[in-house]
C-alpha cells in the first residue's frame, strides 16, 4: 500500500504556474495508475489528469493544453505542472493511486491551490 503526500499548492495570480508533486512512502508508485483530482468548495471531486503505468495519459477538457502530468519512477513521484492558471482552477488537489494488479487504492490528504485575479 502507498501513503500519498501531495505538495506544491499555494496562492498564485491568474496566469502563473505551479507544479504539484505526489510522493509515496511504502510501495513505489511504479506499480500504480496515478491521478490528480481536485475539489472546489461546493463541488464534486473531479479527475483532472491521470497517468497509467504504461504511460498513457488523459486530461479533463478544461485543463488540456495547460496542465501536464508526468511521473519520475526513479524519484517515486508524480507531478502535475499547471500553467496559465485561472481562478476556476482553485481547489484542493488530491493524488490518487490504484494498483494495476490488485486494485488497491490510496488517496492523499490534498494540497490547496488558490488562484487570484
Amino acid at each position: 500500500q502507498v501513503n500519498l503526500v501531495e505538495s506544491g499548492g499555494m496562492l498564485v495570480h491568474s496566469g502563473e504556474s505551479l507544479r504539484l508533486s505526489c510522493t509515496s512512502s511504502g510501495s513505489r508508485l511504479i506499480g500504480y495508475a496515478v491521478g490528480w483530482y481536485r475539489q472546489a468548495p461546493g463541488k464534486q471531486r473531479e479527475l483532472v489528469a491521470g497517468i497509467m503505468r504504461s504511460g498513457t495519459i488523459s486530461y479533463e477538457d478544461s485543463v488540456k493544453g495547460r496542465f501536464t502530468i508526468s511521473r519520475d519512477n526513479a524519484k517515486n513521484v508524480v507531478y502535475l505542472q499547471m500553467n496559465n492558471l485561472k481562478p476556476e482552477d482553485s481547489a484542493v488537489y488530491y493524488c490518487h493511486a490504484e494498483h494495476v494488479f490488485n486494485g488497491m487504492e490510496s488517496w492523499g490528504k490534498g494540497t490547496l491551490v488558490t488562484v487570484s485575479l
